[in-house]
């Protein structure tokens, strides 16, 4: 059940920022295509691939946090843990609130560490503090609310994401060479690629 809510609302996401999504990986993509061309850099399909998921991963963070759910609009929160304690465990608002924010900041915590290549989890840590807190008080200053617990829930979100990274290049060290090959990059980036279209 929590997967089906969680599929849907990931779907509902995508097609309500499907418009900015395409005219924005259309205008990125042709300007970082001209710009390896003219600087005759590599083109390696995996790191494209990773850069412009980071890019649609903010587009639709900027969709959920600015234009979604705006009819259900409380009062300022500056009280650590009061709305999370406020629903009841495992209903769908405690789901939707509690597990919503933090899995929403679980990519910008593996994007970040994978783009830093972060070694320290405090990087990462003061990175999704500041991109929390702007967006909670961008929040005020558009007519809904700020949440001091949603900033916590994204910190620990974050912070998960850099410790997804981490054992993930742990693991990576004991894989062989050729799971680490470029052109075996390049081929699981495709797979994984038509694998997320088709199902969306």
């Amino acid at each position: 059940m929590m997967l089906e809510s969680l599929s849907r609302t990931i779907g509902n996401v995508f097609a309500f920022s499907l418009p900015m999504v395409v005219i924005s990986c259309v205008i990125l993509t042709s300007l970082r295509l001209c710009y390896l061309y003219k600087t005759k850099t590599p083109f390696v399909f995996y790191q494209e691939l990773f850069m412009l998921s980071f890019i649609i991963y903010i587009l639709c963070l900027f969709q959920v946090v600015t234009f979604q759910d705006t009819t259900s609009i409380g009062s300022n929160n500056f009280v650590p843990f009061q709305e999370i304690f406020r629903y009841s465990f495992g209903s769908r608002l405690f789901l939707k609130n509690v597990f919503g924010n933090l899995l929403l900041f679980l990519p910008f915590g593996y994007f970040v560490s994978v783009y830093l290549k972060s070694s320290k989890p405090y990087e990462i840590i003061v990175l999704t503090l500041i991109a929390s807190i702007s967006i909670e008080s961008t929040q005020m200053m558009i007519g809904r609310v700020f949440d001091v617990d949603d900033i916590l829930l994204n910190l620990l979100g974050g912070t998960l994401g850099y410790y997804f990274y981490y054992y993930i290049q742990k693991l990576a060290d004991l894989w062989p060479k050729v799971f680490r090959a470029t052109w075996f990059l390049n081929l699981l980036s495709i797979i994984l690629l038509g694998l997320i279209i088709t199902i969306l």
